[in-house]
């Protein structure tokens, strides 16, 4: 998508962009950039056997920014001409506090595409008729229920976006890039003797619609969302204290995401309200602990060529046999802290400001078998799979809940339980990691990542490890 295709798929001309930046880069205006987005999003939802929902959106704007020391100025339209590209530019300079005045002198090359491909899927590919989408819906909603004759409902969704984006920057990058993404969700509820339980899953990512058909694995996703159901029915109560945990590994790596990841976010530690802040170089997790973040991984749902500024992600160690060595940053941040670019840089849409966010994060794989973790506890919990959670930056203090656990007792995974939640803190559970598994698993593709109000896609990823020593909150003393 090289030479001004990208340019023309927003009808402007190479000389409207560049008076744009030009208006907004002025005297105090320290960068400029300009982020022209299209995207097509169709969301498909089944219920009770029947189509509940269809819905396709489409929208087109431009985002324009400025910074000046540590001021932002930020507009956006949903109108591409001329004029409405000319009035944001003057707006974000405005709020920025930049008086107006002549334009800088803005060189831009010819629009260009990233030099990787991480999810090589065209636009044919990427569209999925309607019918293809409740043909899916209705083999899982028959799939599920042919588990298991205690399955009542079956809830399930696939939504596909596709995104043409292209960023300009007044020092002097015009770069474009086509970024697809889909998933699909399955939740079955399960009834016997007047009892409900739930139990989900999912996947998806950069990838097209026959990713899901590959080896049936959309079947094996209502299977397994009727599995986690089933096995919730004859869950007993979790117990309640302080205990050794095993996490199992790919989702549970949620965790590392909500309770480390986001304190480890360029603009929470420049501000210096994140409990990593002024940590660079010290020792915060114990030595078996390495976490990186990696927005490189082919199809990915947290992979991008490029961040929402134009700079290619890039894999970034953060924490390296227990030393905090990195942060992840956008180019705003990285310039006030003195600190590498990441190609962290994201946004929602158009109409967001850049924050640096994480694109998929996750433990390296350790040397321990996974097993003997497990036979290492003699009374404990295993966690599988994590529901929602609670953080709070400013000190790292966490509440999840486990959507899937087992008791270990004498070395064994035994009973499964239900209503237990893990409560700690990040820079205090990372000292607690005494064993990390060599089983290293990433998600399955379902990560959303929620900050300032946006949302954006993530990956995570865990091997198997063993935390010594958390607290668990359970209904069972």
């Amino acid at each position: 998508m090289g030479e001004l295709v990208q340019l023309k798929s927003f009808g402007l001309t190479e000389g409207e962009v560049i008076g744009a930046l030009g208006r907004v880069k002025v005297r105090d205006v320290d960068y400029a950039d300009l982020y022209f987005e299209s995207c097509v999003s169709e969301s498909v939802s089944m219920e009770e056997s029947l189509v509940k929902r269809a819905t396709k959106s489409v929208s087109q704007g431009v985002g324009v920014r400025a910074t000046a020391g540590e001021k932002t100025g930020f507009a956006y339209s949903d109108e591409l001409t001329k004029k409405d590209l000319d009035l944001a530019a003057d707006t974000a300079r405005y709020i920025a506090n930049s008086p107006s005045g002549d334009g800088a002198a803005v060189s831009v090359p010819v629009c260009q595409r990233p030099s990787r491909d991480l999810y090589p899927i065209e636009r044919a590919q990427a569209e999925v008729a309607t019918a293809d989408r409740v043909s899916l819906l209705n083999a899982i909603d028959a799939e599920a229920r042919r588990y298991d004759p205690r399955i009542k409902n079956v809830m399930a969704s696939f939504n596909t976006e596709y995104k043409v984006v292209m960023v300009a920057t007044s020092d002097g990058t015009l770069i474009g890039d086509v970024q697809p993404l889909s998933r699909l969700q399955v939740t079955c509820i399960a009834e016997e003797n007047g009892q409900r339980q739930a139990g989900s899953f999912g996947g998806g990512g950069r990838v097209g619609f026959e990713f899901y058909h590959e080896g049936d694995r959309y079947l094996s996703y209502a299977r397994e969302a009727a599995r986690a159901a089933i096995l919730n029915l004859s869950a007993i109560d979790a117990p309640a204290g302080v205990m050794p945990v095993v996490l199992g590994g790919g989702w549970p790596g949620i965790l590392l995401h909500e309770a480390i990841g986001h304190g480890l976010e360029a603009d929470f530690n420049r501000k210096k309200t994140s409990a990593f802040s002024q940590l660079l170089g010290k020792r915060v997790a114990s030595d078996v602990c390495t976490i990186v973040d990696d927005g490189t991984l082919p199809g990915r749902r947290g992979s991008l060529n490029m961040d929402d500024e134009g700079t290619p992600t890039g894999r970034t160690v953060l924490i390296e046999q227990g030393i905090l060595r990195g942060y992840i940053t956008d180019k705003l941040n990285a310039r006030l802290m003195s600190i590498p670019v990441t190609g962290n840089g994201r946004r929602e849409s158009y109409q967001s400001v850049v924050l640096p966010r994480m694109t998929n994060t996750f433990m390296l794989a350790g040397a321990s078998d996974p097993e003997e973790i497990i036979r290492s506890v003699d009374r404990g919990l295993y966690a599988v799979s994590f529901g929602g959670g609670q953080v709070d930056i400013t000190n790292g203090k966490f509440v999840f809940s486990a959507s899937e656990a087992y008791l270990i007792e004498g070395g064994k995974v035994t009973r499964p339980v239900k209503g237990a939640t893990l409560i700690g803190s990040g820079p205090e559970i990372l000292t607690k990691v005494s064993m990390v598994g060599y089983d290293l698993k990433l998600d399955e593709g379902i990560g959303t990542c929620g900050k300032d109000g946006q949302s954006v896609p993530v990956g995570v990823g865990l091997p198997t490890i063993r935390i010594d020593e958390i607290t668990v909150g359970g209904t069972q003393g």
